[in-house]
């Protein structure tokens, strides 16, 4: 299954739908969607790695449009719909210490998690919550999801061909790899929040 996911989204990378699904992805993952862009955004760049600064771009913009969703949510849904998600993710008894930190540390909150494992969506979710700046929160967004994927463009781009030959042949080791990031970012996050 995962050899065919991981064949399907090379396939996919020269289809004119590829970059209309890596965006998609990519919005939702920062307002609601549990799945992080990059399991799209590594194997396309892996295939085509001269649109890898393009797919990193597409990536960043949905990915911060995505997350203007997710402060929306934030400050006109959360009695609804954002508790709901923030429970969801395990993060509901931790949101009004989370809002307390960013009456303090709002910026680097947002910088911080923005480029790590963690659910950007809490971020998302919980600035339009504590009522932070939305400017500012928009300039953060763009820095730090920019940051993460064109970094991952310059790897993959730089490193690319070396890098697909170790992934296919030990496809189940990097994809465990993947897990136990995401996994232990989302751990962390609920003991560190």
């Amino acid at each position: 299954m995962l050899r065919k996911l991981y064949d399907w989204c090379i396939g996919a990378a020269g289809k004119p739908h590829a970059t209309w699904a890596l965006g998609t992805v990519s919005f939702a993952e920062s307002s609601f969607f549990p799945i992080p862009p990059d399991t799209m955004l590594i194997p396309m760049a892996l295939a085509r790695p001269d649109k890898a600064y393009y797919y990193a771009l597409v990536c960043t913009i949905t990915s911060v449009l995505g997350g203007v969703l997710g402060y929306a949510i934030g400050a006109f849904l959360y009695d609804s719909v954002g508790l709901w998600l923030i429970s969801l993710y395990g993060y509901g008894d931790k949101v009004e210490a989370f809002r307390e930190a960013y009456a303090k540390w709002g910026s680097l909150i947002i910088l911080i998690k923005g480029v790590t494992p963690i659910p950007y969506k809490i971020v998302t979710i919980t600035s339009g919550f504590a009522g932070y700046n939305f400017f500012l929160f928009v300039l953060f967004s763009v820095i730090t999801r920019g940051a993460r994927f064109f970094l991952s463009a310059f790897l993959l781009q730089r490193y690319g061909p070396v890098a697909r030959e170790h992934i296919e042949k030990r496809l189940g080791f990097w994809f465990t790899i993947f897990l136990v990031v995401l996994i232990g970012g989302i751990v962390a996050a609920l003991y560190i929040m």
